[in-house]
């Protein structure tokens, strides 16, 4: 069978899609475990590492470039700084406080964050459907944070900030390297940022960090592996594929999906009970931001439908 018809094969497709949704969803009990017995800069640094010398690997393979171009030289360090060196440093910090559930839930508004970004940098338009989806999705939220006592606690209420800062950071620079990155091949956009992060990590680690790696577990060890390889690199080709094949708005619905798939195995791994009430907010907000996504002439169909219905 050729490559490319095989790729495009609907099945194939359909498979990569769930291998997306079930690496990311899985990201997250992975950098639990991680920081179990690893301090939080080095979890994030050692995962850069481990992933770099394979994308560097698929890069050479790809005969895509490893340097960017001159021009783009302060996209690059803002990309390294911003999108994976303080964002993964503060994922891994927050989940020292917060379950892994609900920091899937608390990234899954990183698209919330890139829609108010866009009308900032691109002066794209906020229709109804996105504020609507927004307001009910943040509401949702707050709720669960206060009902699950995040709010009362100082350090996991300082968890929540940190993750919140880093999917802030995230919705910031997908928007800004529409602006700034165009034409910069995605095996570029991702290998050298990973490398320069993983080492700027660990050295701080070194620098600010008690590190004693016999106490290290087995079980963090096998977790960054997997982050670094699996998360890192298997999920980022994926999603690669994806993004050529399928619609950008049915592809964005993987941050509605994967944190179903990140609640449903943090409870089976930290033992956690899942509340009713917080089943039922997690639908709501997921819904919410899921409307955020829609196509604005579903809307208008379903406006329009309505006042023939009561003509």
């Amino acid at each position: 069978m050729n490559k490319e018809v095989f790729f495009n094969n609907k099945y194939i497709i359909l498979l990569l899609f769930i291998v997306v949704c079930f690496t990311w969803g899985t990201t997250w009990i992975g950098i639990k475990i991680a920081v179990e017995t690893v301090n939080p800069l080095l979890a994030a640094g050692l995962r850069f590492v481990i992933a770099f010398p394979f994308l560097v690997l698929i890069t050479i393979v790809a005969k895509s470039p490893i340097l960017f171009p001159r021009k783009s030289l302060h996209f690059f360090l803002l990309l390294t700084l911003f999108y994976f060196t303080i964002p993964y440093f503060l994922i891994s910090f927050g989940e020292q406080y917060v379950s892994s559930g609900l920091t899937s839930l608390l990234f899954s508004t990183m698209p919330i964050f890139s829609i108010i970004f866009a009308k900032i940098i691109l002066k794209d338009k906020i229709y109804l459907n996105q504020l609507i989806g927004i307001t009910v999705g943040f509401l949702c939220l707050i709720y669960i944070l206060v009902s699950e006592g995040f709010i009362l606690s100082y350090t996991d209420f300082l968890g929540v900030i940190s993750i919140l800062l880093a999917a802030l950071m995230h919705g910031f620079l997908y928007v800004y390297s529409k602006k700034a990155g165009a034409g910069i091949n995605v095996f570029t956009f991702n290998t050298l940022p990973i490398g320069v992060a993983g080492i700027v990590l660990c050295l701080l680690s070194f620098l600010f960090e008690e590190n004693n790696f016999q106490l290290i577990s087995l079980n963090s060890w096998l977790a960054l592996i997997y982050l670094g390889i699996f998360a890192s690199v298997f999920g980022f080709i994926a999603y690669f594929f994806l993004l050529k094949r399928m619609s950008p708005v049915v592809l964005s619905f993987i941050f509605i999906i994967f944190p179903v798939v990140a609640i449903f195995i943090s409870s089976i791994y930290e033992h956690k009970i899942i509340s009713t009430s917080f089943i039922i907010c997690t639908i709501i907000m997921l819904c919410g931001f899921a409307i955020t996504k829609l196509p604005l002439s579903i809307f208008k169909k379903l406006i329009k439908q309505g006042t023939t219905d009561n003509q």
